[in-house]
């Protein structure tokens, strides 16, 4: 028997977890291989078209992709196939050890980092780099197109491509933020308005934002730009139910209209109806007196104030003032679909539904804002003098955005503009000119890494200091590099590995690595989709957007604690602890915890602590209206042990939800059924064992025992004979699979940090980090350093 044949079986094994069967020694690869694929028959051919014939398992480094797939599946347990003889761990590791060495020992041999082309700004990025570059904050959702997303991320450089719309977008923003940050006069023109709207289902009973003052309730806090100094009109709109009712008005409220903390006017609204009103929750289908109706639907007509403000970022915040009371009566469940949205809760508490800013009225100029502090870095003191100023500032502008030295062929284009600008309207209008340009450059919008010159092709080498700079300011703070950075690349410092190992820590410990948090770990586990996620309302009556708000803000703050205490990220799964308010722990159960701060809690009972406890991930790997194992299985097996199953087949029947008698089947039972599909089984046997582990959370990840008046059953025993008892048993499996969780981390984030596709022949190095991390008990600090220490980080191959 050929040994290609025996290789080709190991890579077509498809369950994850085996039968056992008896053991038996195996001496060498060969031997191992042999020992436990007697079954094979005729040549393979592996799906990628790799044919295994002729194939030598000593040569095994001479096919690295091939040695990586066959490798993949002994670590990972997935072979050899079902009913095989199965190797004891000793034996496996030996092998996967073999393995390694002699892979890694061919990738040292004839290295190659990849090759990584030009690589446009996401939209994150593009906001970050302007806030860096500017002192700017912009909203880039609505500036510029979608982002596409590959491997998990949006930032891989093969998916961001230029097209003409998207050049569209970039030129008008261009021309939006070059005109804020100069304080262009003629934005004073013409007033213009922007409308922040509170969502619908956010319930405004309580302090609903730590931005807001304490004390007060409801309402909304928002950053505002006031592009020059004038007056500024605020207008206040109350919620409305689903006949335009405002509601709440049955008692006087007040509502305060704020800017940076300082009271700008106090609103007296609610209180004043008149007349006989209509029936309670039937107003619109019901009406009463005409001095009753016009005020239910105008109370909040005078809500409006006009007041000078300076130009610059300024903190808003509209809200009511608190006067907390206690009802009388008992309270109702909360009210569902048009019974939720027909309600006017005339003697409950009023709540914004939306508050415009127009202006500027009478502009008296653009003022002293941050930005023109940043921007002009020179005042000319005469006409004679313009001109050096000129490109003073925008060589300092061009080093920043270009992140680089800049040439005199940089600038040609930056001044050629300035001079047009500067001759239609003057010095400042020459500088907007000027950075508008600068902003559409290519230069600035992608990262561009040259070969050097007369390179053989094909060959690696390694990246100037200046664009290793930019790696790793992308990296970790998904922005441009500060000066510290910059100066330490342009001295070449970055090739000394203790400069470039301080660096790596200083940027650790800026607040701007919360990107690792906010773009990084919020792709990889899929919990951006709770921003839109929408469960079934007439199920979930609770639902709400406090909820949603406390499910993002629990994520986030435990994933930043770990970043910020440098933990090991396998305590992302054991972490005993969360964070939580008032509204989450009423949610998830927990007694005592009282407003809307979040605070840390510790868990004793092994359920709720980590990612695998949190309402956010539970929420998006189910359905709006119900939980699904197969979705939770996947998500583990894809995101925490890098085990993905393969597509599904076509055409896959629908779960069948009752018995051949009409008797509803349980969730687990229609799953059982649906196995016995052979098409279906190889794949479910190993995801839908993890998901129901999960089952005692519900489609919104609240802690239940029974579904459907049926108790339920969290215990699942994968075919090796594993048992999985609950969300506790899951915790200690995937520990269990500490190696594979490692690997998978280290993997996705190698991902991240390059930009592109990892692929087999970066194993060599994600396992390299992974070894070195170690020592580190694989720390996130030791981690990330791994990975910009790495071969595929700091060098790049020439074209071929």
């Amino acid at each position: 028997m050929r040994k290609a044949a025996v290789l080709g079986l190991f890579l077509m094994a498809p369950a994850l977890f085996v039968a056992q069967a008896p053991k038996e020694a195996a001496s060498t690869p060969a031997a191992f291989i042999e020992k436990h694929c007697v079954a094979c028959h005729n040549e393979r051919t592996l799906t990628a078209g790799l044919s295994l014939s002729g194939m030598e398992v000593e040569r095994i480094g001479e096919r690295a992709e091939l040695g990586e797939k066959i490798l993949q599946k002994i670590r990972t347990g997935q072979m050899p196939p079902p009913g095989r003889p199965r190797p004891d761990a000793a034996e496996s590791k030996t092998m996967v050890t073999w393995l390694e060495t002699t892979l890694d020992r061919a990738a040292a041999a004839n290295p190659n980092p990849g090759r990584i082309g030009a690589h446009r700004m996401n939209r994150t990025e593009y906001a970050n780099a302007i806030r860096d570059l500017l002192a700017l904050e912009i909203d880039a959702k609505a500036m510029l197109l979608p982002d596409e997303a590959d491997e998990g991320f949006d930032n891989i450089a093969a998916s961001l491509a230029l097209s003409p719309s998207h050049l569209e977008r970039y030129l008008s923003a261009a021309r939006e933020i070059s005109r804020r940050a100069v304080g262009d006069p003629a934005m004073g023109a013409a007033p213009t308005s922007v409308l922040y709207q509170v969502p619908k289902l956010l319930e405004q009973d309580i302090r609903t934002s730590e931005e807001l003052p304490f004390g007060s309730r409801g309402g909304l806090a928002v950053r505002h730009n006031f592009t020059l100094d004038g007056e500024y009109e605020f207008k206040v709109r109350l919620r409305r139910q689903v006949y335009d009712y405002i509601i709440g008005m049955g008692t006087p409220q007040k509502l305060d209209v704020r800017i940076d903390g300082k009271l700008v006017t106090r609103f007296t609204v609610g209180g004043e109806a008149k007349g006989i009103n209509g029936p309670l929750t039937w107003n619109g289908e019901i009406v009463g007196d005409t001095d009753y109706e016009l005020y239910m639907h105008a109370a909040d007509a005078g809500l409006v104030v006009r007041v000078p403000v300076q130009a610059g970022i300024r903190k808003v915040t509209v809200a009511f003032v608190d006067s907390p009371w206690e009802r009388e009566i008992i309270d109702q469940p909360r009210g569902a679909d048009f019974g939720r949205g027909s309600d006017e809760h005339f003697d409950g508490y009023a709540a914004v539904d939306n508050v415009a800013i127009r202006g500027p009225y009478r502009p008296s100029g653009p003022g002293n804002t941050e930005s023109r502090r940043l921007l002009f870095v020179c005042r000319p003191k005469s006409a004679p003098d313009e001109d050096s100023c000129a490109r003073r500032i925008l060589s300092n502008l061009a080093r920043r955005a270009y992140r680089r030295p800049v040439t005199d062929d940089d600038l040609q284009p930056l001044l050629t503009f300035y001079k047009s600008g500067k001759k239609d309207g003057g010095f400042e209008a020459g500088i907007q000119a000027g950075l508008e340009r600068l902003l559409v450059s290519f230069n600035f919008l992608f990262r561009i890494e040259g070969d050097p010159p007369n390179a053989t092709p094909g060959t690696m080498y390694r990246l100037t200091d200046v664009d290793l700079a930019s790696r790793l300011s992308f990296f970790i703070w998904n922005s441009i590099p500060d000066e510290e950075l910059l100066n330490a690349a342009t001295r070449g410092k970055l090739k000394d590995p203790a400069v470039l190992e301080q660096q790596v820590r200083r940027m650790l410990r800026d607040p701007r690595s919360r990107a690792l948090v906010d773009s990084f770990a919020s792709q990889w586990l899929t919990v951006r989709k709770v921003n839109s996620w929408q469960p079934d309302q007439i199920l979930f009556p609770e639902w709400d957007e406090n909820l949603r708000d406390g499910f993002i803000q629990e994520t986030q703050l435990f994933l930043d604690s770990q970043l910020r205490e440098d933990r090991s990220i396998v305590d992302l799964i054991t972490a005993d602890y969360s964070f939580v308010n008032e509204r989450l722990a009423k949610h998830y159960g927990i007694p005592n915890v009282y407003g809307e701060r979040f605070r840390r809690v510790t868990f004793t009972d092994g359920v709720r602590g980590g990612l695998l406890g949190q309402g956010g991930i539970l929420m998006v790997t189910s359905y709006p209206d119900r939980t699904t194992p197969v979705i939770r299985g996947f998500w583990v097996l894809e995101n925490l042990l890098g085990m993905p199953p393969p597509p599904p087949p076509p055409n896959v029947p629908d779960l069948a939800a009752v018995n051949s008698d009409g008797r509803k089947r349980t969730l687990r039972e229609q799953m059982e059924v649906h196995r016995r599909n052979p098409a279906c089984a190889s794949c479910h046997v190993r995801m839908d064992p993890l998901g129901f582990a999960l089952e005692n959370f519900d489609a919104i990840g609240r802690w239940r025992t029974t579904s459907d008046g049926v108790p339920i059953d969290p215990v699942s025993v994968l075919t090796d004979g594993t048992r999985i008892d609950g969300a506790k048993g899951l915790r200690q499996f995937v520990l269990n699979h500490r190696g594979d969780y490692v690997h998978t981390f280290t993997a996705k984030l190698l991902t991240y940090a390059l930009g592109r596709s990892v692929d087999y022949q970066d194993n060599p190095a994600v396992r390299k980090i992974i070894r070195d991390a170690a020592a580190g008990d694989y720390r996130w600090s030791s981690i990330i350093l791994g990975i910009v220490k790495s071969t595929p980080f700091q060098n790049r191959r020439t074209a071929s």
